[in-house]
């Protein structure tokens, strides 16, 4: 399949989203915003989102390895190349993990969090995310909705969401997350569709996804017919155009007035 990438920082800040492409596979990764807090890591969001990317793509490497075993994998080598951090903070970095793989029986995926992956086929479009952070901390989350985006108030209301949700990241009770153990894999979201059933696909951070999602102002059609037509890099640049009507999120509440983004573009080659 022929793969397409672009990613883009939300705003000043450094770029914690991740995508890398090949002609068999795509991922993207999301850095979990810290919001300020202690992460118990003297690297950073961007500093963990390139390590694991980097691992993820080695062990996939080998095309037989399942998705979970592979992104295990890398999560064990990344937590050994910062052992002197503290990995059991709760607050250690972390991310959101997309996969999707082409073989030649299947087209694998794995999704854990909510960077979501959107098959398109014959009868329209599949999309594939983890929504399970969505179920915790719900009063917090519509507490921080109450103010305008990165007002002092809803700076310090982010920070109440952030803090109560690390207490329940990879745990049964809460949600799952790529962190500093390799159990978190074991927890993604997994399956795998027959190759004759996709025509594209397209693996997305949310702050791409929210264009469809939450903003409401295109459709996955929509979208990959501009995918299509002028590529990954383009899409982005519409999901700005759109947060630059709304600065504050007054119509639209968010934890940033433009988040980091990424979109792999994968179009299958059918040899037609």
């Amino acid at each position: 399949m022929h793969v397409s990438v672009a990613t883009q920082a939300g705003g000043t800040s450094p770029n914690e989203d991740w995508v890398a492409g090949t002609p068999t596979f795509a991922v993207v990764l999301d850095g979990l915003s810290t919001a300020g807090l202690e992460t118990g890591c003297v690297h950073g969001v961007p500093w963990y989102v390139a390590q694991l990317g980097g691992h993820v793509v080695a062990a996939l490497a080998d095309p037989g390895v399942p998705l979970p075993d592979a992104l295990a994998t890398a999560l064990e080598r990344v937590a050994n190349l910062h052992q002197t951090c503290d990995l059991k903070n709760p607050g250690t970095p972390s991310a959101t993990v997309a996969i999707l793989r082409e073989r030649s029986d299947r087209i694998d995926h794995l999704v854990l969090a909510d960077s979501p992956i959107v098959l398109e086929g014959a009868d329209g479009f599949t999309t594939l995310t983890d929504l399970r952070v969505d179920d915790v901390c719900q009063d917090l989350r519509a507490e921080s909705e109450r103010h305008a985006t990165g007002s002092p108030e809803h700076r310090a209301s982010v920070a109440r969401l952030v803090a109560a949700q690390r207490q329940i990241r990879n745990t049964p009770e809460g949600y799952w997350v790529a962190a500093s153990t390799p159990e978190a894999a074991f927890h993604a979201l997994t399956g795998a569709v027959d190759p004759s059933e996709v025509h594209s696909a397209a693996v997305v951070s949310d702050g791409v996804s929210r264009l469809v999602t939450e903003y409401q102002m295109a459709s996955w059609q929509d979208v990959f017919a501009q995918l299509r037509r002028e590529g990954p890099a383009a899409l982005i640049a519409t999901v700005r155009k759109v947060e630059a009507t709304d600065p504050h999120g007054q119509r639209w509440p968010r934890y940033k007035a433009g988040d980091d983004a990424a979109v792999a573009f994968c179009q299958r080659d059918t040899g037609e």
